[in-house]
């Protein structure tokens, strides 16, 4: 069990950010990735490895104007 922006969710154990954000439909390149309090930079995305317990935050940008 993690926790991805405040709400429980059930999901693998060793799951990478990257998987995460195909999971959750969502592009790495639009998005900033939180870790337990700790920013993780987009380079590491495909070898961050979250575990159960994690706290995940998922900024997305938006664009207007």
């Amino acid at each position: 069990m993690m926790i991805i922006n405040g709400k429980e969710m059930d999901l693998p154990e060793g799951i990478t950010i990257v998987e995460l954000l195909e999971k959750l439909h969502l592009h790495k390149d639009r998005v900033v990735v939180e870790v337990n309090y700790e920013i993780v930079a987009k380079e590491q995305y495909t070898e961050t490895i979250l575990n159960g317990g994690d706290q995940v935050e998922i900024v997305s940008f938006v664009g207007g104007g």
